[in-house]
């Protein structure tokens, strides 16, 4: 990403994100890269890391591939960037999986799946990085969900993931907030991402998320990495402890179905 509109806020700023490889995690790296922060790219496969570093300055960019759910690799993760930059400012845990199913339906293996990336991952990685954090007066940003704020049919899995994710997020905050360290979540709704194109493509199902989101539309992941370059940033520096939808105002409703 490069706009000329963009501050250079995060210049001298180091930046981790996991799961950088697309989506979501793909675009807070433009994000934080277009305003002069170094940039970790963290994620399982190499390729999809170094497609997103070709477009980035070399200089101020580090491929690192890893699996988040091991807590060792999370702590060379956070050894590398250290190795490399000398210092670490920000952390943005976004490495994630979405397996569906009826608890009756999803396998064993689904639930160890989910856990193991979506929570554990956060955890493995805020433990790793969190004494540097404290070093730096830096800050936590970790991308729950809606699902993480309410339960969704065909979900428990995803939602007993999220769900932890929101109140480690705000337990964090409050652990870590004398130390200097702010600790956020972001909480998108639908959003444009690998995960997601099976329900992107799916008309009618689309149609009932277009009634129900004001905005009328899924959210792209540059919607998301602006909000979590905020959350990051100076201008939130009173900000700790929130899980902020970034919904297009889905959770503004009570749930009952638009008016004819």
């Amino acid at each position: 990403m490069k706009d000329s509109n963009l501050s250079n806020r995060f210049h001298s700023k180091v930046v981790v994100v996991t799961g950088a490889g697309s989506g979501i995690g793909e675009g807070t790296a433009r994000r934080f890269a277009a305003e002069g922060a170094s940039v970790v790219l963290a994620g399982r496969t190499r390729e999809k890391l170094e497609r997103v570093a070709r477009d980035l300055d070399g200089e101020r960019t580090l491929v690192h591939p890893c699996d988040v759910s091991s807590y060792e690799a999370a702590g060379q993760l956070m050894d590398a960037t250290l190795a490399r930059f000398g210092h670490l400012d920000v952390l943005v845990n976004n490495a994630g999986i979405a397996p569906t199913g009826r608890i009756d339906e999803a396998s064993l293996d689904d639930w160890r799946a989910i856990m193991s990336t979506d929570l554990d991952g956060v955890f493995y990685c805020s433990r790793a990085a969190i004494r540097h954090l404290i070093q730096t007066r830096g800050s936590i940003v970790n991308v729950s969900s809606v699902s993480g704020l309410g339960g969704d049919w065909g979900m428990s899995f995803y939602n007993a993931a999220k769900g932890a994710v929101t109140n480690f997020t705000r337990a964090l905050a409050l652990d870590h907030g004398r130390d200097g360290v702010r600790v956020n979540a972001v909480c998108p709704s639908l959003t444009a991402t690998d995960l997601t194109q099976d329900m992107l493509s799916d008309e009618k199902l689309m149609a009932k998320f277009r009634e129900r989101i004001p905005l009328g539309r899924a959210a792209e992941p540059d919607d998301i990495a602006a909000v979590i370059a905020f959350l990051a940033s100076e201008d939130a520096r009173f900000v700790t402890g929130v899980n902020l939808p970034v919904d297009g105002g889905l959770s503004a409703s009570n749930g009952q179905p638009p008016q004819a």
